[in-house]
């Protein structure tokens, strides 16, 4: 039987031939969207690596011979310091919340999370501004006290950026390690019990090996961010690749260099990256039973129940409340100087680079979506993989590689203006708000994407096939069927991209157009003047954004749908 007599649109009764021509070509006009995200993606790291062929020798050398070693030791100092931090508070906190009952227990476990609202540059100078000499902790006990602050440590070291990293990152191992210690169920503990094993030695002998793989991923994802962080080091002044990268570009003026150095920091960036994907690999249960850890949760007394409130209250206070209270207090204090047309000149630009970069990668995320569920073959499975890994990533590399190649393809432009138009232009695409859409683009389709995605697999095959039946095909199933379903997920995938855009500093700072800064510049720039006061506005507004994905991800966690 011929199935084509189900359809009414008039395009379906071509002949075979010219039907299965049709589709061919459908499929690979949708299929090269998928090569196009890919390559935007790719392009600007074969870039990166293939520097390393043509060194500028007199600026690498001086940088090997002056500079490495340190920013080398640096980075290394740093990252296995936030690793330990956020694997102490990661996994205590995240062990109290899920497997113990106290006071507070159902507050804390979603107040944890807060501390990602807040950018790591933001919490930083808030840090040096309370803790520095001149800051009011020290000036407080010097002054009302008379004590001798010589013993107090200082804010702007090595420590000083760790404490600040760790209690900014935390909340990526608290999450992962608290599903898995919910997800081990409370079998494990009774196993533990019927062995003779104290509730510590039941922890550190069944429920941390197992919850292994998570706290691994989660701290890979740590280690990634860390590496990534460009804000929070420059503000301490605590040089390490990124930073190191930055001054490469802008401070030797040789994008060669930063290109030399981020194809390093790039490498590191792969091995994470191959690390985590193994780690998550593993993270999978089989289990029999009730998953969960309600029924059974230790319920702790006397002391210990008031130390689990009163340590878990002291991390949410450091790391969320105080700092925002201190920005809204510094906001309080420099408003009627700070609310002019410049700083809504800076919101302006800020959500409307937001905007555009939501939209484009919504847009660009439903359509790779759309093509996975089309094609699930292996070719279409890598292509959508290496569209989607900008996300891990550090924004300075991914800077420096896009402005190599768009300084490639903006020479033959110039020429063709000014040879065929007659318009004299230093340059068509360098310095444009295209570079930096395309920028944000490349580093958050996976935000975007992996929300949609995961959207569109709740719509069943057969919704489609009976769309099919109807002659609905193609982008008209998309259009008609699809996106009606799916505009849940891509309204949060839209907020999701804002926020991540609106936060965002190294790429807009290397990308922006002259003139075009945003609240995240504008925050980098103050605080590199020690102006905190001024800083605190922008700031607490990136803030109250930030807050935004944590507001979804709760009510995601009751139970919403996408």
């Amino acid at each position: 039987m011929n199935t084509s007599v189900c359809v009414t649109d008039s395009k379906y009764h071509d002949p075979a031939g010219n039907t299965l021509l049709s589709k061919l070509q459908a499929l690979i006009s949708i299929k090269a969207i998928a090569v196009v995200a890919a390559l935007a993606v790719i392009l600007p790291l074969l870039v990166i690596v293939t520097s390393i062929i043509q060194p500028e020798s007199k600026i690498w050398q001086h940088i090997v011979d002056t500079l490495l070693i340190g920013w080398l030791k640096n980075t290394f100092v740093l990252s296995v310091g936030v690793l330990a931090g956020t694997f102490v508070l990661g996994v205590g906190s995240a062990w109290l919340t899920a497997a113990c009952e106290f006071p507070g227990r159902s507050f804390f476990n979603w107040a944890l999370v807060l501390p990602l609202a807040v950018p790591t540059y933001v919490l930083a100078f808030v840090f040096i501004g309370l803790l520095d000499f001149s800051g009011p902790v020290q000036s407080f006990l010097r002054g009302q006290l008379h004590l001798s602050v010589s013993w107090f440590p200082k804010i702007r070291s090595a420590g000083g950026v760790i404490l600040v990293m760790s209690l900014a990152l935390f909340p990526y191992v608290y999450l992962l390690a608290r599903n898995a210690f919910e997800t081990q169920g409370k079998n494990v503990l009774e196993v533990s019990r019927i062995l003779g094993h104290s509730p510590m030695k039941a922890f550190f002998k069944a429920a941390l090996p197992m919850a292994r793989p998570w706290i691994a991923s989660g701290m890979m994802l740590v280690l990634m961010e860390t590496l990534a962080d460009f804000g929070a080091v420059s503000i301490f002044n605590y040089d390490t690749f990124t930073t190191g990268i930055y001054k490469a570009w802008f401070g030797f003026f040789s994008l060669t260099a930063a290109a030399q150095l981020s194809s390093v920091l790039l490498l590191f960036v792969f091995v994470i990256i191959i690390i985590e994907q193994r780690m998550r690999s593993r993270m999978q249960f089989h289990q029999v039973g009730r998953l969960s850890l309600a029924s059974n949760r230790l319920k702790l007394n006397g002391w210990s129940k008031w130390a689990a409130c009163f340590s878990l209250m002291f991390i949410v206070m450091v790391a969320f409340v105080v700092p925002c209270l201190q920005l809204i207090v510094w906001s309080i204090a420099s408003i009627s100087a700070e609310l002019d047309s410049r700083y809504l000149g800076l919101l302006f630009r800020s959500l409307l680079f937001s905007s555009m970069a939501a939209a484009l990668i919504a847009t660009l995320g439903l359509l790779l979506a759309y093509i996975q569920r089309l094609n699930n073959d292996l070719f279409t499975k890598w292509i959508i993989r290496f569209a989607t890994m900008g996300y891990a990533l550090p924004g300075t590399v991914l800077a420096v590689g896009i402005v190599i190649i768009i300084n490639w393809a903006d020479k033959p432009m110039v020429w063709v203006f000014r040879d065929i138009f007659g318009i004299d232009l230093s340059s068509v695409l360098n310095g444009t708000i295209a570079v930096v859409l395309f920028s944000y683009t490349v580093r958050f389709l996976t935000a975007g994407f992996n929300t949609i995605n995961s959207s569109m697999l709740r719509i069943t095959k057969n919704m489609d096939e009976a769309a099919t039946l109807m002659g609905i095909t193609g982008f008209k199933l998309l259009k008609r069927v699809h996106i009606p379903i799916l505009k849940n997920g891509l309204f949060i995938a839209a907020m999701l991209v804002f926020v991540d855009v609106m936060k965002e500093m190294p790429i807009t700072l290397m990308t922006r157009p002259f003139g075009w800064d945003t609240l995240a510049v504008k925050v980098f720039e103050l605080t590199s003047e020690g102006e905190w006061q001024r800083a605190a506005l922008p700031s607490i507004t990136l803030v109250a954004a930030g807050l935004l994905p944590l507001m979804l991800l709760n009510k995601k966690a009751e139970g919403s749908t996408l």
